[in-house]
């Protein structure tokens, strides 16, 4: 552990010689990359600094042990040794979580997707709700929500919706919630009283930029249309909405939610970049078995993750198999509790990882 710290050390102080280097502040793109290197080692540096400041004092404390005889000044050395220790021991923890190789795009913004499943008009109410729940945690966190695409139902739900949440740091909170969200609940379109289960699937992807993808123009197909709304009215006079097919693959992406035709264009590019992209990443990982081993069901959208059980007012994850008895106020946006435990479970298994 200690040859990778002196390592990132060595490498920090190389990188901020070099942006200090006219040449390279004339270059926007290469000062920029360098940044982003440097800001990605600035926490592992400065901790294995402060390590490095602790196993000095506890150094100089022994010495005192050593080598004074005054009684009062050895009980504080002694006082001093134990304090030191209690403050290594933590530091030499939080250093091996810092070296954990980190999600690439954990500091990204999120588009999520939200589509009803089985359970027709009840799973969309749900999906409606899912939406409700994802923008109030995003508000709660001061992050800003946008909707890019939306086919609302007559009675307040979605079949589908699909919005961006743009916060740094979005992704490394919200990458666990890709999956299939069963719900269990008298629907309100039921009137026996009975339990219904519908399920919603949710997706989850990293922002990607332009130069993260490259996108031939050939291979795109792009229709213009009028924006609908529920029931298929048209709620815009203009032919503004978005709709791009990638003929390579057949994945289509819609965007209608912006009167700017342009602007719509671009939330749909931005959206299929982001789709390409995790295909590609998923393919990347998908023979690496320690890389399948160490996620904690970021990626399966076929993969039961989650039950929400009203007459019960419980939530289970059963990835973790985690249950929460307090329903309204997760639906109300409060999922810290599941991300923290979702987070700290991933971390450990790359802990045992790293160990074995």
């Amino acid at each position: 552990m200690f040859d990778k710290l002196e390592i990132a050390e060595g490498k920090y102080e190389e990188l901020s010689h070099k942006v200090s280097d006219p040449s390279v502040i004339a270059d926007h793109d290469e000062y920029r990359k360098l940044m982003k290197e440097i800001s990605d080692l600035d926490s592992i540096v400065r901790k294995y600094r402060e390590y490095k400041k602790y196993r000095q004092e506890l150094a100089d404390s022994r010495e005192i042990l050593e080598s004074e005889s005054d009684k009062e000044l050895l009980e504080m050395a002694q006082e001093e040794i134990e304090s030191v220790r209690a403050k290594l021991a933590l530091s030499e923890d939080e250093l091996k979580l810092l070296l954990i190789p980190k999600d690439p795009h954990d500091e990204k913004s999120v588009i999520m997707e939200i589509r009803g499943g089985a359970g027709g008009e009840e799973a969309a109410l749900f999906a409606g709700v899912l939406f409700r729940m994802y923008s109030m945690y995003a508000e709660k966190k001061g992050w800003q929500v946008e909707i890019l695409d939306s086919n609302p139902t007559e009675i307040g739900g979605f079949k589908e919706i699909v919005f961006l949440i743009e916060a740094k740091g979005a992704y490394s909170r919200l990458k666990y919630e890709s999956g299939v969200h069963r719900v269990q609940r008298v629907p309100a379109t039921e009137a026996s009283g009975r339990i219904h289960t519908s399920t919603v699937t949710v997706a989850v992807l990293p922002e990607v930029e332009e130069v993260d993808v490259d996108i031939d123009p050939s291979d795109l197909r792009i229709d213009v249309y009028r924006s609908s709304g529920a029931g298929g009215q048209h709620v815009n006079k203009t032919s503004s909405a978005i709709r791009i097919t990638h003929l390579p693959s057949g994945i289509v992406v819609t965007c209608q939610d912006e009167r700017s035709q342009y602007k719509n264009k671009d939330r749909a590019m931005s959206i299929l970049r982001s789709k390409l992209y995790d295909i590609a990443r998923q393919e990347r990982t998908a023979g690496i078995e320690n890389d399948r081993r160490s996620q904690v069901g970021t990626g399966d959208r076929s993969e039961r993750i989650r039950t929400y059980n009203y007459p019960q007012g419980r939530v289970t994850d059963h990835r973790i198999n985690l249950t929460l008895y307090r329903l309204e106020s997760i639906l109300n946006g409060d999922i810290d509790e599941i991300a923290d435990a979702l987070i700290s479970e991933e971390q450990a298994r790359k802990l045992a990882g790293e160990s074995n």
